[in-house]
């Protein structure tokens, strides 16, 4: 991330994640995410201590962490941001949370099945995996850019 707000966060999820949508239909997945640190104090004795964050994922990432639980651990990469609303009875609330651009399962400890979604052309219910846009890169290598890369540079499978 370019601004310099970025933060990557492993914990285990304490809840399964919650999926709402939005009057105009966007879906909004929230997950609670506790992170644990374990150090050595002064005393070379064992502490531990815990944070707990909100995290909140768009669209299609919303959608696919429906797969993941309560208990999983979790890689989130994505920046902080901070919301501020006022209750019914005027006072004043904020809160910090990690807005998600990725989220995948740890395989440290755990193996994972991964179940490609199929791409969605323009026009089809959702956000095009290409910009600009032009055909899907083909399964021969010979993509949109440079050495069978798409136009985001990411590779095809």
């Amino acid at each position: 991330m370019a601004n310099g707000n970025s933060v990557t966060l492993v914990g285990n999820l304490t809840r399964d994640p919650e999926m709402r949508f939005t009057p105009s239909g966007a879906g909004q997945a929230i997950l609670g995410l506790a992170v644990s640190r374990r150090y050595q104090d002064r005393n070379n004795e064992w502490q531990e201590e815990t944070g707990f964050f909100n995290i909140v994922c768009w669209g299609d990432l919303a959608e696919n962490v429906q797969s993941l639980k309560k208990g999983t651990r979790v890689i989130v990469d994505g920046r902080m941001r901070q919301r501020s609303w006022e209750t019914e009875n005027g006072d004043k609330r904020s809160v910090v949370e990690v807005q998600a651009d990725e989220i995948g399962p740890s395989l440290r400890w755990a193996r994972a099945d991964v179940h490609r979604n199929e791409r969605k052309a323009p026009g089809e219910g959702g956000p095009s995996r290409q910009s600009g846009g032009g055909t899907a890169p083909s399964s021969g290598g010979g993509g949109g850019g440079a050495g069978g890369y798409d136009e985001l540079g990411e590779e095809p499978f």
